[in-house]
């Protein structure tokens, strides 16, 4: 088990397959892990589905509009919200884009991250400098490579619930 050091910024989400640890990197892109950590308190990640999972690359979550299974879900929407907040500033960094490091999804605009992110499976440095990298899987790797594939998935995992881990 990955040791927490600093429980308040560290997310906690829970997959069919198990409980998948995430540590933010506040240093690195202050505003995206506060927008993340401001969601998982609202409780607004809680059962929004992968909407688009490629092998070999990454899984995408977060559309907390359209991408909840128990609120008014339509398959084809999700991907396409944000949440109400106002959009992020991008917050490039240093940091690849490695194995299990979490990134910011956006549109065109570098400057339109709201609340959807993806994880990375591997490696993919030809994101570098382009999406804001803002964590990084600590633990339960093995249950985000274990994600129904599709883009769409026919039938889409969830996030089962997303905690900040000092509120746990």
């Amino acid at each position: 088990m990955a040791e927490i050091r600093d429980p308040e910024n560290t997310i906690v989400m829970e997959l069919k397959g198990g409980r998948v640890v995430i540590e933010l990197l506040p240093d690195v892109a202050p505003k995206h892990c506060e927008r993340m950590k401001e969601l998982a308190r609202a409780g607004a990640y809680d059962n929004v589905v992968f909407h688009r999972v490629i092998d070999g690359f990454m899984a995408q979550t977060g559309d907390v509009e359209n991408g909840n299974a128990e609120k008014d879900f339509n398959l084809r929407r999700a991907g396409t919200g944000g949440s109400d907040l106002p959009d992020l500033p991008a917050e490039f960094s240093k940091l690849p884009h490695d194995r299990g490091t979490l990134g910011a999804a956006r549109s065109s605009n570098p400057n339109s991250a709201n609340s959807q992110f993806f994880i990375n499976f591997t490696d993919n440095h030809f994101l570098n400098g382009q999406y804001t990298v803002y964590g990084r899987v600590i633990e339960g790797m093995e249950h985000v490579d274990a994600i129904t594939r599709g883009e769409p998935p026919a039938n889409p995992d969830r996030m089962l619930s997303v905690k900040v881990a000092a509120d746990a």
